[in-house]
């Protein structure tokens, strides 16, 4: 490993993993920005200047200069709002800014997703359906990967920078009306949940396809009456604010249920299922459950992904090309396809499947940023925002399946308020060595911290420590390349959306 360059040190253009002390001088120099934000758009903008356009689906920086500055600025003013992980479990401010905005969340359906794991690639998956029957489909998913302007999409893709600053500009007004009136300003999270309804109400969408943001009950988003309610696994993560078992988790989000509700119920732990089930019965929803109802029948590895059959709620789909690496991808393929049939009736008001080769169409186009996503060969290198065990857990077990690595080394950054040993312990049995390191946010792990743990989980000649991620990359790069050229080493980056997101930037997909 090389040190961090000098003053004189001159970085190679030619060199995706060069140029890093911009990166890192970016960052530093913004004091005033909340530092998630930071990181996000400095790594944009040390990505523009290694050239290069951004992928369409993940967008960076606008090129615009004047564009640019509006949305830093719009950024700028909603860093000073409480961040996500500050909370205040209640959806008065959300409600009494969708009264004075005039309701947009109830000008259109919506599908609301809550669970542990899968919620963002099920949402995907959702939206590629329904935009294949040919309806306009807005999205709301969070975190974002790169751009903060991913959160809001419209036929499929991240709106614009200027349409994102226009719709902030446009709800501005309200939430400062809002804010007078209540005893804590919205939050960052409800500002972005009032920004997308009304999005979609201008668009204006056919249906809205909705994350919650944690939780279920008092999120942001749950001032929407889904036609559908989507619950992928439930699993152990924000323990402190949900709950220390699926059951008590559970209760939180079955709060997205509602009154004659579809319920799309992924496999679950008992306890989270009967939550959900007795939920359902309060409000007579309708629910339909994964291995009964509805199901993954079969599935293969594929190049770039897998081939499944997938029985939906009106009979069997089959040969649909998933480009997606992973069981558990396959199974919320088959929540994303059961909760488009029930939209549209499949299994209650009509008997008849959804045209398969439109299935087949949608399925094949589905990407999700930063879930097992392969950002470069030679060696290879795979990105995924596992930041839980459960999330670590399936990773670890796709990994394997997906790509035959003769030795595969970990990149980790988590953040300080999750179970990393839990997380770590996932991925010993998979990982020859790894490199801990920290990413840019406040929310990040102490490098030296996590790698205290990780020396307790897989031994001190197993681990090594770079704090700074280029450098972690760097040195597993190295450690994967040791296999030599034809042996097929790789390396696993993991632990954090954020940390994904920066290693994305810095490796400069394609």
């Amino acid at each position: 490993m090389s040190d961090n360059p000098g003053q004189n040190d001159q970085p190679d253009p030619s060199d995706p993993l060069d140029s890093f002390d911009s990166f890192d001088e970016i960052i530093d120099a913004e004091t005033t920005r909340d530092p998630d934000l930071a990181v996000i758009e400095a790594g944009s903008r040390t990505l523009r200047t290694q050239g290069g356009p951004p992928e369409a689906d993940v967008p960076g920086r606008p090129e615009d200069p004047e564009v640019d500055a509006a949305l830093r600025a719009v950024e700028t003013e909603l860093a000073t709002r409480w961040g996500e992980t500050k909370l205040e479990p209640s959806v008065t401010r959300i409600a009494a800014l969708m009264d004075v905005l005039g309701e947009p969340q109830r000008s259109y359906p919506s599908i609301h997703i809550t669970g542990t794991n899968g919620k963002t690639s099920t949402a995907r998956m959702i939206e590629a359906l329904l935009g294949a029957f040919e309806l306009r489909t807005g999205r709301y998913t969070s975190p974002h990967v790169q751009s903060i302007t991913e959160r809001i999409s419209l036929d499929g893709a991240p709106i614009s920078a200027e349409r994102f600053v226009e719709t902030y500009e446009d709800v501005k007004p309200y939430v400062e009306m809002v804010d007078a009136q209540q005893e804590y300003r919205l939050s960052f999270f409800e500002v972005l949940t009032g920004m997308a309804y009304a999005a979609f109400a201008d668009a204006p969408v056919d249906v809205a396809v909705v994350e919650v943001g944690m939780g279920g009950s008092w999120d942001a988003t749950n001032v929407i009456d889904g036609d559908v309610a989507v619950v992928t696994p439930i699993d152990l993560d924000h323990t402190d604010r949900l709950g220390e078992t699926p059951g008590e988790i559970a209760v939180e989000k079955s709060g997205i249920v509602k009154q004659d509700a579809t319920v799309i119920l992924a496999q679950q732990p008992v306890d989270a299922a009967q939550v959900m089930l007795k939920k359902a019965v309060d409000v007579n929803a309708t629910v339909a459950r994964e291995g009964l109802e509805f199901g993954v029948v079969a599935r293969e590895v594929a190049v770039g992904g897998q081939l499944v059959t997938l029985r939906g709620l009106g009979g069997e789909y089959t040969e649909v090309y998933l480009p997606l690496h992973g069981a558990h991808q396959a199974h919320n393929a088959a929540v994303a396809l059961a909760a488009v049939e029930a939209f549209f009736g499949v299994g209650a008001q009509r008997p008849d499947p959804l045209d398969v080769d439109t299935v087949r169409k949608a399925f094949a186009a589905v990407a999700s940023p930063g879930r097992m996503e392969v950002v470069r060969r030679s060696p290879t290198v795979v990105l995924d925002a596992a930041h839980n065990p459960a999330g670590a857990r399936v990773t670890a077990e796709a990994v394997g399946e997906a790509f035959q690595f003769s030795r595969l080394v970990g990149v980790v950054g988590t953040s300080g308020d999750k179970d990393v040993r839990g997380l770590l312990e996932a991925f010993e049995p998979v990982f020859a060595e790894v490199v801990v390191t920290q990413n840019s946010s406040h929310r990040a792990m102490d490098a030296d911290a996590l790698a205290a743990v990780a020396v307790e989980v897989f031994g001190e000649d197993r681990v090594q420590v770079e704090p700074r991620l280029p450098d972690a990359l760097e040195a597993a790069i190295t450690l994967a390349e040791e296999e030599g050229e034809f042996a097929g080493g790789g390396v696993l980056v993991t632990g954090s959306v954020i940390t994904v997101g920066e290693a994305r930037l810095l490796l400069r997909r394609g």
